[in-house]
């Protein structure tokens, strides 16, 4: 099919026959595809449809088997990311490439400067973030370090760190898995303006929805070829669907859970301020059996700070933490983990896993020394694969092997892995901190499912997520976070979108602090 804007024009980006392997895993085979000027493509799949590694090729971080990449008439070199720079292309990549220990500011201007100039333009560069921060809805503090920001903070930089360049081809990789709707109609209005002055955007989601509004043409990837190119204004969410996994998409039935009594509570907690982190403010909350608590809020409202207390990463400065009515005076990681606590973090690469570990490695990492997988101190590996294949065959984990580093797999499925460590045992607390974070629909299906099943088995669970959608369908209650602060909270169905949009913004809080029953 035609591109709406190409109007028989030669197009900015051509690719042709791209086809790349890891041993026997055959990541991309034979794509070809076109991109116009003002136009916005959508590529979809499943997580390892080959959506991730296309894109690299793209931009030359890694290097095709087979085909070629043109942009702008121009044959580009093959694994030259700089060449890619020079042609125009930027990247926002799904996982991030930032120095965490520079600025908001020094990253976004590392590399658009010579190293022989006598002094960096700051002010000017200070001044074109603040009109594209203004532009896009992106508002971050230019002078955090990247190790102070949260996760949807990161991502923003990588956005503007996109934008800052006067990218004419742009490459978004789940740019909108961290904001908020509102926030997502903001960016929307702007690449809706950008392309009407002629940038060409390729868009990577695993929002069907989102796909259908923004983009002219939809590229599905399912087993690293290309099923089928579709107008975006003639298709429909249930044929995308269908297409990205090859059958009809099951919807999970949301249902109400019958909850019990509180077995996790955290009282009165308030943490220091730190950069880039808001202070709790003497924040209770209670977690209840046969239940699933969703917290609700724009990312770097204090659920980092929230989480971290909960995995015991992390102490407070005044409150304390009560299992089943009982205060706890130790609190760690190996505390929580030891109290049966299942925990899905934020961040599956910094927190989730070790990326230079394999499969097997990882897996066990949170039970290395229960005699699960340990005797007499030795661990027993035969006992870890076998536990790793199990995940993999149960949770539709794609990757060639165990053995395999943990930094080969898409974020996906590696976000499967950590699902599957977490629920193993049938854990009797689960912190779900972005759990469907990267995945396609029918992960996300199977991922709701599985935590409906814990909680009708009795777990008590905090979703933290900043899909509103997904906090409404899934969560018996709502509580919303906004600077460190909680609202009271609010059953199934009780508050609209737009009445919840509210509080995240900060509005209709008590000043004296909060308090979630």
């Amino acid at each position: 099919m035609e591109p709406r804007h190409s109007a028989g024009a030669e197009p900015v980006l051509r690719l042709d026959g791209i086809t790349i392997t890891f041993g026997d895993l055959v990541a991309n085979d034979d794509i070809s595809f076109d991109l116009s000027k003002g136009e916005i493509v959508a590529l979809l799949g499943e997580n390892g449809a080959g959506k991730t590694t296309l894109m690299n090729i793209l931009f030359g971080h890694y290097v095709a088997d087979t085909g070629t990449v043109e942009a702008f008439g121009t044959r580009l070199p093959p694994g030259d990311p700089a060449a890619a720079l020079q042609a125009g292309i930027g990247m926002v990549h799904q996982h991030f490439t930032l120095a965490d220990q520079l600025t908001v500011l020094e990253n976004i201007i590392l590399g658009t400067e010579s190293l022989f100039a006598p002094g960096q333009q700051r002010r000017a560069a200070r001044e074109k973030i603040r009109r594209l921060s203004a532009d896009f809805g992106l508002e971050v503090d230019t002078d955090a370090l990247i190790s102070d920001l949260s996760v949807g903070e990161r991502q923003r930089v990588e956005i503007l760190k996109a934008l800052y360049r006067d990218v004419r081809i742009l490459i978004l990789d789940e740019p909108t898995a961290v904001l908020t709707p509102s926030e997502t109609e903001a960016l929307f209005r702007t690449l809706k303006k950008l392309v009407e002055k002629g940038l060409s955007i390729i868009f990577i989601s695993h929002k069907l929805y989102e796909v259908l509004a923004i983009s002219d043409r939809i590229l599905v990837l399912r087993g690293g070829r290309l099923a089928g190119t579709l107008q975006s204004a003639g298709t429909n969410r249930a044929e995308l669907a269908a297409l990205m996994v090859g059958d009809k998409v099951e919807e999970t039935e949301f249902t109400s859970g019958s909850p019990g009594g509180t077995v996790f509570c955290l009282k009165n907690i308030t943490t220091l301020h730190r950069p880039g982190r808001p202070a709790l403010q003497d924040v209770s909350l209670d977690l209840r059996a046969g239940e699933i608590t969703g917290l609700a809020g724009v990312s770097g409202n204090g659920q980092a700070t929230l989480s971290a207390i909960i995995e015991g990463r992390e102490t407070p400065q005044q409150g304390g933490i009560e299992i089943e009515g009982m205060s706890v005076r130790q609190w760690s990681p190996r505390a929580a983990l030891g109290r049966n606590i299942g925990r899905i973090p934020e961040d599956r690469h910094a927190i989730g896993m070790i990326d230079d570990m394999n499969i097997v490695e990882n897996v066990i990492s949170e039970a290395y020394a229960s005699p699960r997988f340990a005797r007499y101190g030795i661990l027993d590996m035969k006992a870890g694969r076998a536990f790793a294949e199990e995940i993999i065959r149960d949770y539709d984990v794609k990757c060639p092997s165990p053995d395999i580093r943990a930094r080969l797999l898409s974020g996906g499925n590696m976000q499967k892995l950590i699902l599957g460590r977490a629920l193993d045992g049938d854990p009797g607390i689960i912190l779900a901190n972005q759990p469907t974070r990267g995945l396609d629909i029918g992960a996300v299906s199977y991922v709701h499912k599985r935590l409906i099943e814990a909680r009708d088995r009795g777990a008590a669970i905090l979703l933290i997520s900043e899909d509103l959608d997904e906090v409404r369908a899934l969560s018996d209650r709502i509580v919303v976070i906004s600077k460190g602060r909680l609202s009271e909270p609010s059953g199934r169905g009780e508050l609209s979108v737009r009445e919840l949009g509210e509080l995240m913004a900060g509005h209709g809080f008590a000043d004296e602090g909060s308090h979630a029953a």
